[in-house]
């Protein structure tokens, strides 16, 4: 018998990677200690930038792409989503550089470190209250909160008039409710209470809700759609209460149906001193506070009834009064610029071409209250430091914006910040100095 083999041939690629098995493999791949150190080092030089709430980038790169892709709700939510779970920018400088020695101002027992705040509008559910807090503002108001959770007006409800600096809302306190809030609220509260206890004595508290040094938690408070004039209010009192440093009473949205009626005398003061009973009745916040009791009114009133708020607010001894909410008016001149279909869209006016309404509103409330105690809190149309200036020589202790915020990223209070202080300087003042300087 004869053995048959047979003989496979091994092909040239396979010969080669047998070959090749018996040397190391070498990659050009494989960066060098000096790429790799390099690599490193830009991208933690890139992620300080971006980090740095003052760098151009957020105002002119991600805040206009952001416009460019999404609607204005869209925006505002995208925005609300990153600063929530902290993936936003934060002032760095915050602590080296607060110029507290001109800025500072005393309020409702407390010392802010700069008179910049945030208005209400922005974080309607409060879940974003540090990284604004951590942007450089002193006050943050979150809110309007209504007891029941509501949808508030049919989409499209938001319009940005980028021409004008300018937005048109007409939401309609859309709200995830008391409730909803209170959880978010109660969450935070535990959380940073057990981070500042375990670094502080027993003895020690937080000085206010906002949980950093020298800033302040304001909760404003709205009504449901079909809810009461007057309960409504009092049971955010009685619900939030316990987690703010202030109270906020809206009766200027003008996008509530009967809301701005609540301003005549005889309601708003009915309204106001029940409010201020249950805030009695609250006592104190957590930390051991009186939270005061704030209105927001319109910019829209006549010095009658300008004249008939102050009335009201003292007789109903609240601490303060917010001036001004967004405007129904339409300075359709030099003011506003914008496509007239865009113009004219049903809701409330803010940004740059509300600033005339609300700093002569204010100038007038001011000649009706320079007598009293209370606290007035300049609000409309402000996006730089000379502007809160003016508004802070007008009557104001300090100041609210948003609009401007929203167009110009988280760099924008900053920028406030330095050149308010800036012009302070120049005059030879503190901020506590110029207050109501106009009418003295």
């Amino acid at each position: 018998m004869f053995r048959q083999t047979t003989k496979f041939r091994v092909s040239p690629l396979v010969r080669g990677l047998k070959t090749s098995t018996k040397q190391p493999l070498k990659s050009s791949f494989i960066p060098s200690p000096v790429a790799l150190i390099a690599g490193v080092a830009v991208a933690a030089v890139g992620g300080y930038y971006l980090l740095d709430a003052r760098s151009a980038v957020h105002e002119y790169v991600l805040c206009p792409l952001i416009r460019t892709f999404t609607d204005g709700e869209q925006g505002h939510k995208l925005g609300i989503f990153f600063m929530k779970y902290g993936i936003a920018p934060r002032l760095l400088d915050e602590g080296r550089n607060d110029q507290s020695d001109v800025l500072g101002v005393k309020v409702f027992g407390h010392n802010l470190k700069n008179p910049i705040g945030l208005a209400a509008g922005l974080d309607k559910d409060a879940e974003a209250i540090d990284s604004l807090f951590n942007s450089g503002f002193s006050y943050v108001e979150v809110g309007s909160v209504t007891p029941e959770p509501q949808p508030g007006n049919p989409k499209p409800r938001f319009f940005r008039l980028p021409k004008d600096d300018a937005v048109i809302n007409r939401y309609g306190f859309n709200s995830t409710g008391h409730f909803n809030v209170l959880a978010t609220l109660k969450l935070r509260f535990n959380k940073l209470l057990g981070s500042f206890q375990r670094g502080h004595s027993a003895d020690q508290h937080p000085e206010s809700n906002a949980f950093q040094k020298g800033k302040l938690l304001g909760i404003n408070l709205g009504k449901n759609k079909f809810g009461d004039e007057v309960s409504d209010f009092v049971k955010g009192v009685e619900r939030l209460g316990p987690y703010a440093d202030v109270l906020v009473i809206n009766v200027s949205s003008p996008n509530t149906p009967g809301l701005r009626d609540l301003q005549s005398e005889a309601k708003l003061t009915n309204l106001l001193s029940t409010v201020v009973k249950e805030r009695d009745v609250l006592g104190k916040n957590l930390l051991g506070e009186k939270p005061p009791v704030l209105v927001k009114v319109a910019p829209d009133l006549t010095e009658p009834e300008i004249e008939s708020i102050a009335n009201s607010a003292k007789q109903a001894k609240v601490d303060g009064i917010i001036i001004s909410n967004t405007t129904i008016q339409r300075p359709v001149d030099k003011l506003l610029t914008t496509d007239q279909k865009l113009i004219n869209q049903t809701g409330g006016l803010s940004g740059k071409p509300l600033k005339p309404f609300s700093l002569k509103a204010l100038r007038t409330l001011r000649k009706y209250t320079k007598d009293s105690d209370l606290v007035l809190i300049g609000c409309g149309g402000i996006s730089s430091g000379k502007d809160a200036l003016e508004f802070g020589k007008a009557g104001a202790t300090f100041i609210e914006l948003y609009t401007a915020f929203a167009y110009k990223g988280p760099g924008l209070v900053a920028k406030i910040r330095d050149e308010l202080a800036q012009e302070l300087r120049k005059e030879g003042k503190t901020w506590e100095q110029i207050i109501g300087e106009d009418d003295k």
